[in-house]
């Protein structure tokens, strides 16, 4: 039986000061040999939450992938500054193996503004139907086990490094939204792999992810992500990324650096 993730974080135990939670990532998460990006986040995210009391809605992280996890974890989180708006809390993910993943969590209070402007049209990819063939999982991405998808890579409209998937948690009883919506948003291959046609090593190495609103819900667990690398050269790639819910509205914006060996 694989553990679910509500599992994974409801099994952090306290050490420390309270600024510390010792954890395990399970071989059903890991993505080659490290842990999914989006898990070792949801960690960090659920510790930092935990953190700090009475924080406002999460608005922004900013995520680096140091290097490799599995297996036993400590989570440790603390503050850097809490202001009248905005708590900035800092949070690591250590293994044997070392610093594996620092992330920032800017949480911040919604403030009155004359701006009000919005423009993000959703992609032409309607949500999964009784009619479409998904998928569960790849046999060699240990990780994709826990998700149902369903990818558009080929169409009329789409750029060529350009990808788009509708993505679900198989379990998502018991987990806090914002908590839901980072596990879900790492889970597109790089859409540069789309030039190449193949799959080769690769690894990301930064991550920035604005959210857009306090409270992301959607319909039936169904997110679609979408990913398009504007350049990818020497090895490194930039990709922009948007999450939108089941109604068609844009729930995160994100930027990703990535390290392609192929």
């Amino acid at each position: 039986m694989m553990t679910n993730l509500a599992a994974i974080l409801n099994g952090l135990v306290p050490h420390g000061d309270g600024v510390g939670w010792r954890g395990e990532i399970p071989d059903s998460w890991l993505q080659g040999r490290t842990a999914f990006g989006g898990l070792s986040t949801a960690m960090a995210l659920h510790c930092a939450m935990r953190s700090d009391v009475d924080l406002p809605p999460l608005r922004s992280a900013q995520v680096s992938f140091i290097g490799p996890l599995a297996g036993p974890v400590m989570v440790t989180a603390h503050r850097l500054r809490r202001g009248k708006n905005a708590a900035f809390i800092q949070a690591d993910v250590e293994s044997e193996a070392g610093l594996g993943l620092r992330a920032t969590f800017v949480f911040m209070r919604a403030i009155e503004s004359e701006i009000d402007h919005e423009h993000t049209p959703p992609p032409e990819f309607p949500r999964p139907g009784p009619q479409d063939q998904t998928f569960k999982g790849n046999p060699h991405v240990a990780f994709t086990r826990h998700f149902e998808f369903l990818d558009r890579r080929e169409g009329p409209n789409l750029k060529p490094a350009e990808w788009l998937r509708w993505t679900r948690l198989n379990e998502r009883d018991g987990l806090d939204p914002m908590v839901e919506l980072i596990a879900i948003g790492d889970c597109l291959p790089p859409a540069a792999l789309r030039i190449l046609g193949r799959n080769v090593p690769m690894s990301s190495l930064t991550w920035m992810f604005n959210v857009l609103g306090p409270t992301p819900t959607t319909d039936e667990g169904w997110w679609l992500l979408r990913s398009d690398a504007d350049y990818a050269r020497a090895g490194s790639s930039s990709q922009v990324m948007g999450i939108w819910n089941a109604r068609g509205e844009k729930v995160a914006e994100q930027m990703q650096s990535v390290a392609i060996f192929g």
